[in-house]
C-alpha cells in the first residue's frame, strides 16, 4: 500500500493547489489571516502562474500600463503641477510613481522616434523641456531616405576639417585618436549609421541624468521657497514626462494639423503654468524664472546630447 507522508513542504504545496488562503505565509512563515501577509506582503492565496499574469506584470513593470495610469494622465495632461502637489501632500498610491511615469514616456518617445525613422543625430531634438517647441516640431519632420546626418559639401571635408581635433584627442588617449581617425575615413552611409547608433544608445541616458540638473536650476531659482531638492526633482520628472508624451504625439503622422498646433501651444504654456501652481509667485516673476530655466536647460541639454553622441562614437 502506498503511503503519502505530508511534510511541511508538501503541506504548503497542498495549500497552493487548493487555491485557499494559507494560515502561515508560504514565503516567510508568519501567521496570516487575510489575503496578504502583513510581514512580507506576499499573497496568501496562490495558484499556478498564468501567461496573462506574466504579461500584466511585464507591462505593468516596464510600461506602467495599469488603472492608476489614467488618473495620473488626467492630471498630468490637463492640470499642470497638480500631480506634483498630490504627491507632495501624500496622496501617492492612486497615481503612477514619478520615476516610472517619466521612464515610460521617455521609452515610448525614443521608440517612436526610432521606428518612425526620424533623424537620429540629436542636433534637431531637445528632449525633456516643455518649452522646446521648435525642437519638437523639427523632430516631427521625417528624414528622407538616404539623407545624410552630416553632409559634406566637398569630398573628404570632414576628414580634413577634423585633423586638429583628432590630434588633440590622440594627445589625450591613443585609443580616442584611433577611433576619431576611423570616423574620419568612414563613408557617408557608415558615418550616419554610427551616429544614429550612438544617439539612440547613449542620449536617453544623458537626458535622464539631466533631471537632477534641471532640479538644481529650480532649487537656485526658488531659493527661500522651503522646497527640498527631492521636491524639485519630482517636479522635473513630471514636467519632463509630460514633454516626452506631448512630443511623441506631435511626431505621430496621423495627428491632424489643428491638434498638432494645439499640442504646440500647450507645450509652450505648460511649464510656467505648472511652476506657478506648485511654487506660487506672481505671473511676471514666474515668467522670468521660466525664461532663465529654459535658457539654462537648453544649453546644458544640447551639451549633454553632443557629449553623449561623441562618447558613443569614440568608445
Amino acid at each position: 500500500m502506498l503511503v503519502c507522508v505530508l511534510t511541511p513542504e508538501n503541506a504548503v504545496n497542498s495549500q497552493v493547489d487548493l487555491h485557499q488562503a494559507a494560515s502561515d505565509c508560504p514565503n516567510c512563515g508568519a501567521h496570516v489571516s487575510g489575503n496578504f501577509c502583513h510581514a512580507c506582503g506576499q499573497e496568501t492565496v496562490l495558484h499556478p502562474p498564468s501567461t496573462r499574469e506574466f504579461m500584466h506584470e511585464f507591462i505593468g513593470h516596464y510600461v506602467a500600463l495599469e488603472g492608476k495610469l489614467w488618473k495620473s494622465l488626467g492630471l498630468l495632461l490637463f492640470r499642470p503641477g497638480r500631480l506634483t502637489l498630490e504627491y507632495i501632500k501624500g496622496r501617492r498610491v492612486r497615481y503612477v510613481q514619478p520615476l516610472r511615469l517619466y521612464l515610460t514616456f521617455s521609452l515610448i518617445f525614443f521608440a517612436v522616434m526610432k521606428l518612425g525613422s526620424h533623424g537620429g543625430d540629436g542636433s534637431h531634438i531637445n528632449i525633456g523641456t516643455p518649452p522646446a517647441v521648435s525642437k519638437a516640431a523639427a523632430a516631427k519632420e521625417e528624414t528622407k531616405p538616404g539623407a545624410a546626418v552630416l553632409k559634406e559639401d566637398e569630398v573628404n571635408e570632414i576628414n580634413l576639417g577634423s585633423q586638429e581635433i583628432r590630434a588633440w584627442l590622440r594627445g589625450i588617449s591613443p585609443h580616442l585618436g584611433d577611433r576619431a581617425d576611423e570616423f574620419g575615413v568612414m563613408s557617408g552611409e557608415q558615418r550616419d549609421t554610427a551616429l544614429k547608433a550612438a544617439f539612440y544608445h547613449y542620449v536617453p541616458y544623458a537626458v535622464f541624468f539631466m533631471m537632477p540638473v534641471f532640479a538644481f536650476y529650480l532649487k537656485v531659482l526658488y531659493l527661500g521657497s522651503g522646497r527640498r531638492f527631492g521636491e524639485h526633482l519630482l517636479f522635473a520628472l513630471h514636467t519632463n514626462g509630460f514633454a516626452f508624451l506631448t512630443m511623441t504625439l506631435m511626431m505621430l503622422p496621423l495627428v491632424p494639423g489643428i491638434v498638432d498646433f494645439a499640442l504646440w501651444l500647450w507645450l509652450v504654456f505648460y511649464l510656467p503654468t505648472a511652476m506657478r501652481r506648485v511654487y506660487g509667485g506672481s505671473r511676471k516673476l514666474t515668467a522670468l524664472r521660466w525664461m532663465v530655466l529654459v535658457l539654462l536647460h537648453l544649453l546644458t541639454m544640447g551639451a549633454a546630447v553632443v557629449l553623449a553622441v561623441a562618447y558613443g562614437m569614440l568608445h
